[in-house]
């Protein structure tokens, strides 16, 4: 029986950037349609006139109503926006956000239902896509609130290859990151963390550097004190769930050493801290994985791009890899579970109303090695 291709939702992101740029790029290789089954959540309208106005190569695109009439071998597109009847590149407007809502809206709905299987996100203006129904600093914390739950909180991951950063803290200004960690949350975060690259990227037994928050990991209280008083307690507590975390590392020295290389994830404890040596490292084929909950999702680790919007010089590697990584994680996730269902060898058959154990020495039928 041939096997399901898996199917990648994928939403449109702010129309007036380079969301459709490089979904369009990504997807004129027929190649990506022969591994998964795209569906595009946006306007038909509205990526026509992003390849007119790049003159970028033809994609097949076939017009959908929903996800179940999905077709092989092509890209599918839902028409799920109330207005496309204009596109402002490069400007950041109420319209844009609109759009980008209505389409991530209409994706994670499909989502729910298992009518897709992964979600694939083009970058969004977390101003302009403000409403009543959305009021969250970006795309992590809307997915955590659609699909965790008391014990399933989102992780915000950036990776690419055997690179992955995580963050404590996320989308919250600098001024508030200390008085926001506590140990029971740099602990939690540390749990998702290791169970994600175990289930996630098939890492047995990973170890995870945490960086500090102060400069010179606090300089044994010098200059920060959050070091001995909340990270390293965290620490200690995950160790005792079995958890392999090392450090507080200085960030400056760990990053300039290339510390980075002898593991399997880094826990950052606010975002710059983490992202922008990350960006410096694997800007043009990062993404961002929103690992801790039910879902599979993925996108690029770039931003809408006004700057450039509109000019075909977007690089579309980010999104590519993107697709990749769902497609892998999706099916790792699918082998975990096969794997951890019964973890033990059953050691007893029923026959009729006894158990039997079973005799490993006796093997009538058994061929001779």
């Amino acid at each position: 029986m041939e096997e399901r291709l898996i199917k990648v939702g994928i939403t449109h992101g702010d129309v007036n950037g380079i969301g459709y740029e490089v979904i369009l790029k990504t997807l004129a290789d027929v190649r990506m349609s022969e591994i998964c089954t795209p569906i595009i959540y946006g306007s038909s309208k509205f990526a026509a006139y992003h390849r007119k106005l790049m003159n970028l190569p033809p994609v097949n695109i076939s017009i959908i109503s929903k996800a179940e009439e999905a077709g092989s071998n092509r890209v599918n597109i839902i028409n799920c926006v109330s207005d496309d009847s204009k596109v402002e590149i490069s400007q950041s407007t109420a319209h844009a956000g609109k759009c980008a809502y209505e389409a991530l809206e209409a994706a994670v709905t499909d989502l729910k239902r298992g009518a897709i299987d992964v979600l694939v996100t083009a970058p969004i203006n977390k101003l302009n896509i403000q409403n009543e129904q959305f009021h969250f600093p970006g795309h992590t914390e809307y997915l955590e609130e659609c699909f965790g739950g008391t014990d399933e909180k989102a992780l915000m991951i950036l990776m690419k290859d055997k690179l992955r950063v995580a963050l404590v803290t996320g989308h919250v200004p600098l001024a508030q990151v200390a008085s926001k960690l506590t140990i029971d949350d740099i602990c939690q975060k540390l749990r998702i963390f290791n169970q994600s690259l175990k289930q996630d990227f098939c890492i047995e037994k990973p170890q995870i550097a945490v960086l500090s928050l102060n400069p010179h990991a606090g300089e044994q209280g010098l200059i920060g004190k959050e070091e001995s008083q909340i990270i390293k307690p965290a620490m200690d507590e995950a160790e005792k769930l079995g958890i392999l975390s090392f450090g507080p590392f200085p960030a400056d020295g760990f990053f300039g050493a290339r510390m980075f290389e002898k593991f399997d994830g880094i826990l950052a404890m606010y975002h710059d801290q983490g992202l922008a040596p990350f960006k410096a490292l694997a800007m043009d084929e990062g993404i961002n994985y929103t690992a801790g909950l039910p879902i599979v999702r993925t996108s690029p680790a770039h931003g809408t791009a006004y700057d450039i919007a509109g000019k075909n010089i977007a690089s579309e590697n980010s999104f590519r890899q993107a697709i990749y990584e769902a497609l892998d994680i999706f099916r790792n996730r699918i082998r975990y579970q096969e794997a951890t269902a019964h973890p033990l060898r059953k050691q007893y058959f029923d026959k009729g109303s006894d158990n039997e154990k079973l005799d490993l020495t006796k093997d009538d039928d058994a061929d001779t090695l």
